[in-house]
């Protein structure tokens, strides 16, 4: 969305409008200038996976993973790592569904050393044959041993997005498929890079302690990159959810991992995002104990580690405390993720937190529940952002989303003080639908499943230890909730089958 001239002033970040900088394009230039001696840098490119081409699915994936890993035409990886590592400095390629973002931090005392590493691995990838083979061998890996064996969590929210999306450019995942990865050459490589890491198709940011004349310098280099043209935007349009589909993957477990979700259609640039947020935030803030699934489904009942919701794409989630940045999407999902539960109270896991969602819906948030989250969100909000990195990544993020001034993080604590209890039923009730979901079962024991959940079996729930009887009595109503779920509404795949 960087074809959009938009201004944009932010109370989080101070952009300092320098004399010489009058050559350089402004709309695709971030400064935060601070008293801290390290300067971080983000280059952003307008590419990610939704660019790869049918049939080379991970193809922006594996260009990033070469500016990672690959060294340069004048140093081998490991030689830059040697010359890295005296100066405490490094800079990665992130790659996302809408972009790729080049990142690198360096004190002000080393920056003389550290720029040409920096700014060489850009200019002049080294795209050695040996690099991109073990890098293509390690995203083989990765699908075919690690998504697969290692996380049941992370491998349900492969699989969401992946049928939630499934039939637009963000149907896959930025890894690729292995077949996908196996079709993709050296020189399919070199080509992506020279189409989408181009001239005119990247944003600057620059923070800490750094002159203007580091500014142009760094803006004149990237200026050599080579010639192209801004990439366009497309449209992500995934089909609507009807009624609750489930997708069960049959896998030997000891527990049970279930992600849900659907396709939902608001974005920051919203005023409906923030009540919207404070919504989700009561039902299930990342991470959070005092959140109502956690206190239904860890807390009184003790099945698993964590309950979430959300109403943003959330990767990288198991390692994440807060937000991430520079992960934007034309289109969001809401979702649910109920970390492994036992096997035998996956069903009712399911239930509670449907029902949840359900009473949501149908009650609203109450008087208190509105109250704290309000008043919990306004500070927390300021944990968002702790350092430079992240406050250049959330201006980013706002110039892609049309957020004007004063930014998201500042809008975000303001709407705080002025949202109030109407507006946040109003919007539960225009963006939650508990009755058109995916759910995605990490499990074993798929047909048994399929037939208790299409069948309504009740599934009531046995304890090793004395609960409370306002939770028995709760029990009760949870193990024979209804759920609406069609027989030809759900697929069973085995996970051997899965990303292939």
């Amino acid at each position: 969305m960087f074809t959009r001239n938009i201004k944009f002033l932010s109370l989080l970040l101070t952009i300092v409008i320098m004399s010489n900088l009058s050559a350089i394009d402004k709309d695709r230039l971030f400064l935060l200038k601070t008293e801290e001696p390290v300067i971080v840098f983000k280059v952003w490119f307008n590419a990610g996976s939704k660019d790869d081409p049918k049939g080379k699915e991970g193809l922006a994936a594996l260009t990033a993973a070469l500016l990672n890993e690959g060294g340069t035409k004048n140093f081998t990886y490991s030689q830059i790592l040697e010359k890295l590592y005296p100066l405490a400095a490094g800079y990665y390629a992130s790659v996302s569904k809408e972009n790729c973002v080049y990142s690198g931090s360096v004190h002000s005392d080393n920056l003389n050393e550290y720029l040409p590493l920096f700014i060489g691995q850009l200019h002049d990838p080294g795209f050695r044959e040996e690099d991109f083979n073990r890098v293509k061998e390690e995203a083989i890996s990765y699908l075919s041993t690690s998504l697969r064996y290692s996380s049941d969590e992370e491998l349900g929210k492969a699989v969401l997005y992946n049928e939630i999306y499934k039939n637009t450019p963000y149907g896959h995942l930025s890894t690729g498929t292995i077949s996908s990865l196996k079709s993709i050459t050296l020189d399919d490589v070199k080509q992506f890079y020279k189409k989408y890491f181009n001239k005119s198709n990247f944003a600057l940011a620059i923070g800490g302690g750094f002159d203007e004349n580091l500014v142009s310098k760094v803006w004149d280099e990237l200026e050599k990159l080579p010639e192209g043209d801004l990439n366009k935007g497309m449209d992500i349009l995934p089909a609507a959810i009807n009624g609750l589909n489930v997708v069960i993957v049959e896998k030997k477990t000891n527990a049970t991992a279930i992600s849900m979700g659907y396709p939902i259609d608001i974005l920051r640039n919203n005023p409906e995002w923030y009540p919207l947020a404070l919504a989700n935030s009561w039902l299930g803030e990342h991470r959070n104990s005092s959140s109502h699934l956690y206190q239904v489904i860890r807390e009184a009942r003790g099945l698993n580690y964590g309950d979430y919701s959300y109403i943003e794409y959330y990767p990288n989630g198991g390692r994440l405390s807060k937000p991430p940045v520079n992960v934007p999407l034309k289109k969001h999902l809401f979702e649910i993720w109920i970390r492994p539960v036992p096997n035998e109270t996956k069903h009712f896991a399911l239930r509670a937190a449907l029902r949840e969602l359900h009473l949501l819906v149908d009650e609203g948030i109450s008087n208190d529940g509105f109250s704290m989250t309000r008043d919990f969100l306004k500070k927390y909000v300021l944990h968002y952002a702790p350092n430079t990195e992240m406050r250049l990544g959330y201006a980013i993020d706002d110039r892609y989303y049309g957020v004007e001034a004063p930014g998201h993080l500042q809008k975000f604590r303001e709407s705080m003080t002025s949202v109030t209890r109407d507006q946040v039923n109003s919007a539960i009730k225009k963006y939650f639908s508990p009755e058109n979901m995916v759910i995605v079962f990490i499990t074993e024991n798929a047909e048994a499943l399929k037939s208790a959940l299409v069948n309504n079996t009740p599934s009531p729930i046995q304890y090793q230890t004395p609960k409370p009887e306002s939770v028995l009595e709760e029990d009760k109503l949870i193990s024979s909730f209804k759920l609406n779920i069609k027989p030809e509404n759900v697929k069973i795949i085995k996970v051997e089958e899965l990303f292939n």
